[in-house]
């Protein structure tokens, strides 16, 4: 059995366990990059409280957001925590979509993925994660998401030499040994995060309930 053959029958397992998972939950790919940018060390819960604020005062895009102060922007999203610090961010993003008219299609034109990824990390607040998260979910392009489940799901699998891998290393292994394809991408990282809220536990895994028991080596515990 190769890798490569290991990471499609992980994908398959999970999907055939939990279904599609129709990630990312957002009708905008503004609101997938507010999304991203809130979800920043906190419960996805609190993102949509954070969302749900935005929308009740009709700022449903990066654009309207320039129209209130941070102080205002802050109050709004204080659910998703750091709101301060995320009120900044979320205007610096809207800063950089504004040079190019907030049109996303126009970004992917105008840039190859590695060239829109530099300038993704260059905007405050976006690292590795959101600028990844973004570009896949929000501009429908094949980079592979890379995050603590996965980190930690890969480990104990067996595919990866280390929990606390760097985020490049294990993002080739994905893009080495899986077609680039969005598509395949969006659902396999949703499915590792679901894997991860289950029975993937940081804690007190449940490994008896976990659809990959049987080809896991439990590294790690």
């Amino acid at each position: 059995m190769t890798a490569g053959n290991d990471y499609i029958i992980i994908f398959d397992t999970l999907l055939n366990a939990f279904g599609p998972q129709r990630w990312w939950p957002s009708d905008t790919a503004d609101e997938t990059v507010m999304g991203a940018i809130l979800t920043q060390n906190v419960a996805w819960t609190n993102v949509e409280k954070a969302l749900h604020h935005l929308k009740k005062n009709n700022l449903y895009t990066l654009k309207d957001i320039l129209e209130i102060s941070n102080e205002k922007l802050a109050d709004l999203i204080l659910p998703a925590r750091f709101s301060r610090q995320k009120a900044v961010y979320l205007k610096e993003f809207s800063l950089f979509l504004q040079k190019y008219d907030y049109d996303y299609t126009n970004l992917k034109q105008e840039f190859d993925l590695k060239e829109l990824r530099k300038k993704l990390l260059e905007i405050k607040g976006v690292g590795n994660e959101t600028a990844d998260s973004i570009l896949l979910y929000a501009f429908m392009l094949p980079v592979f998401v890379i995050d603590v489940y996965t980190k930690r799901v890969f480990f104990r699998i067996g595919l990866s030499p280390d929990e606390n891998i760097g985020y490049a290393e294990l993002q080739n292994l994905f893009h080495l040994n899986l077609k680039r394809d969005v598509g395949l991408f969006n659902e396999y990282h949703a499915l590792i995060v679901k894997l991860c809220k289950d029975t993937c536990l940081k804690k007190n895994p449940k490994c008896a309930d976990c659809p990959l028991n049987q080809i896991c080596l439990k590294k790690g515990f």
